[in-house]
């Protein structure tokens, strides 16, 4: 199974042309979170591609806690910053990610107009940063949930299916302000030739996930590596496409490196194609507890996603020769071990 940092050392010696990013400075929004965390990780250990990382966030107390080990490094600077205010000089950014967003129920219901504005105010804050800066390329990082719901007319979402989402509930502040981010992707190219590229993620788990994240995934694993038992929260059916965080950011690198200006490109790992019940199952039989079923409160059930099945189609990111590595369950058990930790 291995260690997270044992599985960073093999992700960095992947098929990634990380030399395009040699001397290069890049500045990654929403840089403490779950992937922010694995991109910046991935950056610094790079040992024969010397990069310039530039990490914001809002938090610096949880920052510097995040990024202990780089915070006394020559090249990372950490910036702390809300990506719903003007973006503060930050020197060069040869490229710009912005991995800033609400992504976790309770912060779309409780954070409900902070969840849109990151998603439109903050993008719009960075592409401006972006076009005044001559920044390379811009990704910004996208989502499944942009896709709605399945009614049944499609096995799979690719890059051009136009899904249903009712836009007058509270839950549809990100999925709908997501679409609108990547729409002002697009405008900045049209107004000025702004260079861009949009990963749109499927649901995506791992050891950098922060404690506060409230995913029924999370949530399952946090219980797992308590030893506690894990609480289902409804019948267990719904069917997602789900990522390992490494394999997620070395396909945002892929996309940022290897791929065609104005394109979005599904990132979801086909061989993680589970139910929550069959996640919960299997958490329960690693770590010897069991699954309970619970009602939830109406904080959490608002923030909920109603769809019942979102699968992705990989067929474009394939071609650009990313594949994921670790599946399923061995990043479930990566994660627990990590937790336990």
């Amino acid at each position: 199974m291995g260690t997270y940092q044992q599985q960073l050392q093999n992700y960095i010696r992947q098929d990634i042309p990380w030399r395009k990013l040699a001397g290069a400075s890049i500045m990654i929004s929403g840089a403490a979170g779950m992937i922010g965390k694995c991109m910046v990780d991935l950056l610094m250990h790079l040992e024969n591609t010397p990069v310039h990382v530039i990490a914001l966030s809002r938090n610096a107390d949880q920052a510097k806690e995040r990024f202990a080990e780089y915070w006394e490094c020559d090249h990372f600077r950490y910036i702390s910053c809300d990506v719903n205010e003007p973006i503060p000089e930050c020197g060069p950014a040869d490229y710009i990610i912005h991995a800033a967003s609400n992504t976790h129920p309770l912060q779309y219901s409780k954070d409900s107009i902070g969840t849109v504005t990151a998603n439109i105010v903050g993008t719009k804050n960075l592409l401006d940063y972006a076009s005044t800066h001559k920044t390379k390329r811009f990704c910004f990082l996208s989502s499944v949930e942009i896709y709605g719901e399945n009614r049944g007319d499609v096995e799979r979402f690719d890059e051009e299916y136009l899904g249903y989402i009712n836009c007058n509930t509270l839950r549809a502040g990100y999925p709908e302000s997501k679409r609108a981010g990547e729409t002002l992707c697009n405008a900045y190219n049209q107004t000025y030739h702004l260079d861009y590229v949009i990963p749109r993620l499927s649901r995506v788990y791992g050891p950098t996930m922060l404690l506060s994240d409230s995913k029924a995934i999370a949530q399952f694993m946090k219980k797992a590596a308590a030893g506690e038992d894990i609480i289902l929260k409804s019948a267990g059916s719904q069917l997602y496409s789900y990522t390992y965080v490494l394999d997620a950011a070395a396909g945002i690198f892929t996309v940022l490196l290897d791929g065609e200006c104005g394109k979005a490109y599904n990132i979801s790992d086909m061989e993680s194609e589970v139910t929550l019940r069959q996640i919960t199952e299997w958490l329960a039989q690693d770590n010897g507890t069991n699954v309970v079923y619970e009602i939830p409160d109406a904080a959490e059930q608002a923030g909920y996603s109603t769809a019942t099945k979102a699968l992705l189609d990989t067929a474009e990111i394939m071609k650009l020769g990313w594949k994921p590595q670790i599946h399923m369950r061995e990043g479930l058990r990566t994660t627990v071990d990590s937790l336990k930790r």
